[in-house]
């Protein structure tokens, strides 16, 4: 026997359909994925890549890359941050000391609790270069140059992959 949908019925169907967001393949809510570890309180601890190719120029979403970066630092979660783009621009001093997002809070504030939660910077080395920027972008912090290799090694790595 079919199932048959007419009328008001079927248009209700029909843009249910048509009005759903994507829905991505993942494990059901709270089950482990095989590459997290489990913390001593058999909490699940996941790995973060946020892949940052946003600059100064938009520092609300800027500001809430790295806001969210810290979070997941603070939720006991692992966090890589890719810089590349326009992005690599936001550890310059003036972005820094510049870039507030609105409700997303001050960019320097939450490079600070990144470096102190245990999180690492990659920067794009051809974007750096791209931009007159250098070495200057590292000073002391747990940051590195990196290739396009290092961005796909950490993707295919991680648990949880966010682009801003």
């Amino acid at each position: 026997m079919a199932f048959r949908c007419t009328g008001h019925a079927a248009a209700v169907v029909a843009a249910g359909l048509l009005l759903a967001p994507p829905v991505a393949a993942q494990a059901p809510p709270g089950a482990a994925r095989p590459q997290a570890a489990a913390e001593g309180g058999g909490r699940t601890r996941s790995q973060f890549l946020v892949h940052v190719h946003t600059g100064p120029a938009d520092p609300t979403r800027a500001a809430l890359a790295l806001l969210v970066a810290a979070t997941a630092l603070r939720d006991g979660h692992k966090v890589d941050l890719f810089l590349a783009g326009d992005g690599v621009a936001l550890l310059t001093p003036e972005a820094l000391a510049s870039v507030e997002g609105v409700g997303t809070g001050r960019l320097g504030a939450h490079v600070e609790a990144i470096i102190a939660g245990g999180g690492r910077f990659y920067l794009s080395g051809l974007s750096a270069r791209a931009r007159g920027l250098g070495d200057e972008l590292l000073a002391g912090r747990p940051a590195e140059f990196a290739m396009p290799e290092v961005l796909v090694r950490l993707a295919a790595a991680a648990d949880v992959v966010l682009s801003y």
